[in-house]
């Protein structure tokens, strides 16, 4: 059985799809006397065009290459080629935030486009919400 959701709980999810969590928004909705699962949350926010992550979330080559399905080394090649912009935690580890991922796949350099366009559109909207 499927609760149409209200006005109230889709201004909430709005209001705190870029910052916070799936379980810290469930957790407001808790207090305001809504009681939806996580995966509910996790599918109105990718019906409403949010990520599942928060904004503020900095990934480093391994886990971006999991959730896309790619070599870990691909995406370093792609860093070492400058297409994707880093912030350098220590020594060689490197992180790189979604925003900056997103510009990359909206954008990738010709000789990528096609395998860039191959790759599930659901696990890069898990890591930077939809393309424009």
């Amino acid at each position: 059985m499927h609760t149409k959701w209200t006005d109230e709980e889709v201004a909430i999810i709005e209001e705190m799809a870029c910052l916070n969590t799936v379980k810290q928004i469930a957790y407001r909705l808790k207090i305001k006397g809504y009681i939806r699962s996580t995966s509910a949350i996790q599918n109105k926010l990718r019906f409403l065009g949010y990520s599942t992550r928060p904004i503020l979330d900095n990934y480093n080559c391994c886990e971006i290459a999991r959730v896309l399905q790619l070599n870990s080394a691909t995406v370093w090649t792609w860093v070492k080629k400058g297409w994707i912009r880093t912030h350098r935690r220590s020594g060689r580890y490197h992180q790189i935030k979604s925003k900056d991922l997103k510009r990359f796949l909206e954008n990738p350099p010709q000789r990528i486009k096609n395998r860039i366009a191959a790759i599930d559109k659901d696990a890069i909207e898990y890591l930077v919400g939809k393309l424009a």
